[in-house]
């Protein structure tokens, strides 16, 4: 039986880092993986996937809409729905390749098969049409992640009622496309096929999109989606998903009021959210806890009440973020080489990747009015930007959120071309603690999309200078 320092369990983006830093520090180190790549839910079939389906429609849109604008002009354009997947597939080839490299360069044992405890420091690994074998380790890394949920009235049958990894890979553009929830997923993957034509339509059941957000982003970021011929069905409770066949897929749902709303469309994408990922570990013979909804139970420092066997990603409780779990799994590492890492939650990004695209960092105006917490507000419109006209790029605005006494940020939520790299100042801002101030004296290039930032701080004090 081969002996290991730390073992970790799934090699998604959780695992595979925590691996390459449990090696960095010393430790003789496996990775179970029971997939045939590397990566993960978010290399294979969600983050990169997505990503690259989001920039080849990008791209289709843009030369269907705006390139006449840029006095560019070409005609007989039109979508290849394979080379989209086929680009898309290349992509996630290339990174599942760099992981692998990654690997071998920090000398970390891959093993493929599917993990089960046997106890808590023991693992049986079971390879497909293979042998089973089994490791012995001093501490254990559960990084198995998540799958798609779904309701209880909905049966996810992966042809016309699909789930996002089948919507990565669908054979055709779909005329009409439904999708249940309103979240991140959603919005994402619907902004692909409505750029290559689809008819979207969201049944959400909260009284707005990206209800975990602050309200403005999805105020800002619905007003952009509508233009791109979204069709929103907030409060609807959805109460049945039906595929007739031939006759295509039929949708129904109530609203607050009892009344019934029926959709027909050719699939149905369902994508209410993601559920931990334990099934075959065998939990119970480590005596590994979990809760109500199946995640890990752990403590502060990520351990489980089985000392030794920690959890993160996805499968403990939090918002489901790939760059969360990355900075879980080196906190884990440290913390089992004895070091004294932290992570400071609330400063951890969210980002989607519509365009345009919306970011957020630090608490919602929404937790301070609970909080009672007196603060202040400043925001920029790129319609005010220089960098957003030349762009064409106008939608949206960066909206601060500063305490009132101290002027400290608290929270930047951000709707607008780039906020995905914007993001990265004011979450450098909040983890050092900044003053609105520090931003605004601080030079900015011009013009650029991250001046906005300055401005909306700048709005806090004597008040904005473009605007």
């Amino acid at each position: 039986m081969e002996k290991y320092d730390v073992v970790i369990i799934g090699a998604g983006p959780g695992g595979y880092v925590a691996a390459i830093r449990c090696s960095q520090l010393g430790f003789r180190t496996a990775l179970i993986e029971k997939y045939p790549t590397l990566g993960g839910t978010c290399l294979n079939v969600g983050c990169m996937p997505s990503k690259a389906l989001l920039d080849s429609s990008e791209h289709y849109f843009n030369a269907l809409k705006h390139f006449n604008e840029h006095g560019i002009q070409f005609g007989n354009l039109s979508v290849s729905i394979d080379g989209m997947i086929k680009r898309k597939t290349d992509v996630i080839k290339k990174i599942n390749n760099g992981v692998v490299y990654l690997m071998k360069k920090n000398k970390i044992a891959v093993l493929q098969g599917t993990a089960s405890f046997i106890d808590k420091e023991t693992i049986q690994v079971t390879p497909a049409g293979n042998q089973s074998f089994q490791v012995s380790c001093k501490k254990i890394i559960i990084a198995t992640g998540s799958k798609p949920s779904s309701l209880p009235n909905v049966t996810i049958d992966k042809d016309c009622i699909i789930t996002s990894t089948e919507a990565l890979s669908l054979k055709e553009v779909p005329k009409h496309l439904i999708i249940i929830g309103a979240g991140v997923i959603g919005v994402e993957l619907g902004s692909v096929y409505a750029r290559l034509g689809s008819k979207v339509r969201i049944v959400e059941y909260a009284d707005r999109i990206l209800a975990s957000m602050d309200s403005s982003i999805g105020m800002e970021l619905q007003k952009s989606l509508s233009k791109l011929g979204f069709e929103f069905f907030l409060n609807h409770s959805v109460t049945s998903a039906e595929n007739r066949g031939k006759d295509g897929v039929y949708v129904t749902a109530e609203d607050k009021n009892g009344k019934k709303l029926v959709l027909r469309g050719d699939y149905c994408l369902v994508a209410v959210g993601r559920k931990p990922y334990t099934e075959g570990l065998n939990l119970d013979k480590a005596g590994v806890e979990v809760d109500s909804k199946g995640r890990v139970i752990v403590n502060e420092n990520l351990e489980t009440n089985t000392p030794g066997i920690y959890a993160i990603g996805d499968v403990i409780k939090g918002a489901m973020l790939a760059h969360k779990a990355s900075e879980k799994r080196i906190f884990v590492a440290e913390k089992i080489a004895g070091q004294k890492p932290h992570i400071n939650y609330v400063n951890i990004p969210g980002i989607i990747y519509t365009w345009p695209e919306a970011a957020a960092v630090g608490l919602t105006e929404e937790e301070l009015k609970q909080t009672n917490r007196p603060y202040k507000v400043g925001t920029f419109p790129f319609i005010a930007s220089g960098r957003a006209i030349t762009s064409g790029d106008t939608e949206g605005m960066v909206k601060v959120l500063a305490d009132k006494t101290t002027d400290e940020i608290l929270g930047v939520h951000i709707v607008g071309p780039r906020a995905s790299d914007i993001i990265g100042e004011a979450t450098l801002a909040l983890e050092n603690r900044l003053a609105a101030e520090d931003i605004a004296r601080t030079s900015h290039g011009h013009p650029t999309y991250y001046e906005a930032l300055k401005e909306a701080c700048l709005a806090l004090g004597d008040g904005a200078i473009h605007f």
